[in-house]
């Protein structure tokens, strides 16, 4: 083989093994990051970092968090939370469904698929970012475990204006800590969560209201059917 052949078949095993160093340098970084947080709080968020209005967090167990938070975060947003393994296969079909008909668009991520979105991305969608999520979801669910993806995710979700994570929910709207919620306060800030920046959990009205009124009910059904059996 002369010089100027041997060219070409360096540039093509560039082009082979940079991809290849790229992808497994990522495996290797998300799967620190993963197994890092498996033992040690998230510092920080993109969604935080991006916010205009400042961070306000204040991580806390949860085991210091009333059980009926964790249960009405399954009644808003995930009820299959404890059985399915990272996706609810039948909510991402019903909420394809809706969507191809028009009108408001629904999602059908569930607790895992927000923690990881929430933790370890950006929001907005794409599928690059759903890629990502999908990966991410995998990762949490093997190496977290139900209990720990609940507790992240009600430190890091949004539960108001610059306020993250329900300890500084709880204290924002109702001047207590989280382990002091009521029912029907778990039931606000759940029926927060997914617009936080435009619902209020004091004195809520319209939707809110009757949303958050719907999500006190099924708390009693997720507690009496043992949904809530794998943050226990």
């Amino acid at each position: 083989m002369t010089a100027k052949s041997a060219f070409p078949s360096r540039r093509r095993s560039r082009w082979i093994t940079i991809p290849l160093r790229v992808i497994a340098g990522f495996v290797l970084l998300s799967l620190l990051l993963v197994t890092l947080y498996r033992f040690m709080p998230p510092p920080v968020t993109m969604t935080m970092l991006l916010d205009p209005k400042g961070i306000t967090k204040d991580w806390t167990s949860l085991k210091d968090i009333d059980p009926d938070m964790a249960r009405a975060a399954i009644a808003a947003e995930d009820g299959k939370f404890c059985s399915h393994h990272g996706f609810d296969v039948d909510a991402i079909a019903k909420a394809a469904m809706h969507n191809a008909s028009g009108g408001r668009i629904r999602g059908g991520s569930t607790i895992s698929q927000q923690t990881a979105k929430n933790v370890f991305l950006w929001q907005g969608g794409g599928f690059v970012r759903k890629g990502l999520e999908a990966w991410f979801t995998v990762l949490i669910e093997a190496i977290w475990g139900k209990r720990r993806i609940m507790e992240v995710y009600l430190n890091v979700a949004e539960t108001g204006i610059g306020t993250y994570g329900v300890q500084a929910g709880a204290i924002r709207y109702f001047r207590h800590g989280a382990d002091r919620l009521s029912r029907a306060e778990a039931a606000r800030i759940a029926a927060v969560l997914p617009l936080p920046k435009k619902r209020a959990a004091v004195a809520p009205s319209g939707f809110t209201r009757r949303y958050g009124n719907t999500i006190a009910t099924r708390i009693g059904v997720v507690q009496r059917d043992g949904l809530d059996r794998c943050v226990k």
